[in-house]
């Protein structure tokens, strides 16, 4: 008996970018997009938070040119306010979110909406793919190829496909983002985390009886089965151009974890909570030193230590990266390439700095919750 090849379809696609002083970049992304070969990407819908470095006029201008692309003002100037609105303009049946720091393979939206429609889920997307064009994010790149950098995150493993916790951006069914209400426009920071994680609770398994063992463990099934990475999803990500920015990225996602563990109450995963177990066993112990000296606490050892070790697995990550720094890494001019130097000293700072930015961002925030009785959500 002959079977019939499965009909490919291209449900309608609508691109959401929310945007703040992108001057550099917007005009480039849209029409990158603009030239997809995806037969049906009807609308590119631009939600800027009030831009004034010429943003808000290049959109205009391309809207002009093109009536898909079009411009929407949001008032609250967060990310998640203005995918918000996005999602209600939007008449497309997937909804792609996009990042205006990142670079994006010709097939993104075809890959997309592939792997949305093969693997069942309500959300999918690529790894996080690190790249730089400059020193500083050079560093960092380098550190997102380390567990110390990555935690062993799936969404940072560009081989890995399959079902995970969360995914860089997303690419979604619009119907499942409604049944969730959208993004959590209080989540500023950890927004798709946040969200993922109410797309996996769609069902509550929390609230099944044990007794009903079978339909507990079907529940469990399809909740684990929301979120979907594909390696063939390719996007490529600029991190921050400098420290501060990084500490204050790192701090803010602290700050997220911490809000984002209290919501849903759950039990943050080991690489979110390490840093913040680390640095408090060290502070710890350091006043327990002070306190009582008579102990004889190796303290001076675990603080060279602490700082030796990410410099250490700085030179290993920099070494393996040696010969394929330029053509994975790499997206500035040929005659700012930094030296071998440069990029193990500041792969060892973000090693460094990445987990203090994110004790200080999470500790911050249990402190508000836990003693000021603050509570953001």
């Amino acid at each position: 008996m002959l079977v019939e090849p499965r009909v490919k379809t291209f449900p309608s696609v609508t691109i959401g970018i929310p945007t703040y002083n992108e001057v550099n970049y917007i005009e480039n992304l849209v029409l990158g997009f603009l030239e997809t070969s995806y037969p049906n990407l009807i609308e590119i819908l631009v939600a800027d938070g009030g831009s004034n470095d010429g943003t808000q006029e290049i959109v205009k201008k391309l809207s002009d040119k093109n009536a898909r692309v079009k411009l929407i003002h949001n008032p609250e100037k967060v990310q998640s306010a203005g995918l918000n609105l996005i999602l209600s303009e939007s008449i497309g049946d997937v909804f792609i979110r996009i990042d205006a720091h990142s670079d994006y393979a010709p097939d993104y939206i075809e890959k997309c909406v592939d792997a949305l429609q093969k693997s069942k889920a309500s959300n999918v997307g690529g790894a996080q793919r690190f790249v730089a064009q400059t020193s500083f994010q050079a560093g960092v790149a380098l550190a997102s190829k380390s567990f110390l950098g990555n935690g062993g995150a799936k969404y940072r493993n560009p081989n890995y496909t399959g079902y995970a916790e969360t995914v860089y951006l997303g690419c979604f069914w619009k119907k499942s983002l409604l049944d969730i209400q959208g993004y959590n426009i209080k989540a500023s920071h950890n927004e798709d985390a946040e969200l993922n994680l109410r797309l996996k609770k769609i069902f509550d398994i929390t609230q099944i009886s044990n007794q009903d063992a079978e339909l507990n463990q079907r529940l469990m099934a399809v909740n684990k089965q929301a979120i979907y990475i594909d390696s063939k999803i390719r996007v490529w990500y600029y991190p921050r151009k400098n420290w501060k920015s990084l500490f204050i990225q790192y701090f803010q996602y602290g700050r997220g974890r911490y809000l984002t563990s209290k919501k849903h109450n759950i039990k943050s995963q080991i690489r979110g909570l390490l840093p913040f177990v680390f640095i408090s066993t060290v502070i710890l112990l350091l006043i327990i030193d002070f306190l009582f000296p008579k102990l004889g606490l190796p303290i001076e050892t675990l603080i060279v230590i602490g700082l030796f070790l990410p410099f250490l697995e700085s030179l290993r990550v920099t070494l393996g990266y040696w010969k394929g720094f330029t053509s994975e890494i790499w997206r500035g001019s040929e005659d700012k390439i930094p030296s071998f130097f440069s990029r193990w000293v500041l792969c060892g700072i973000t090693l460094l700095s990445m987990p203090l930015a994110h004790f200080s961002g999470y500790g911050y925030q249990l402190f508000r919750n836990q003693v000021l009785r603050v509570n953001n959500w």
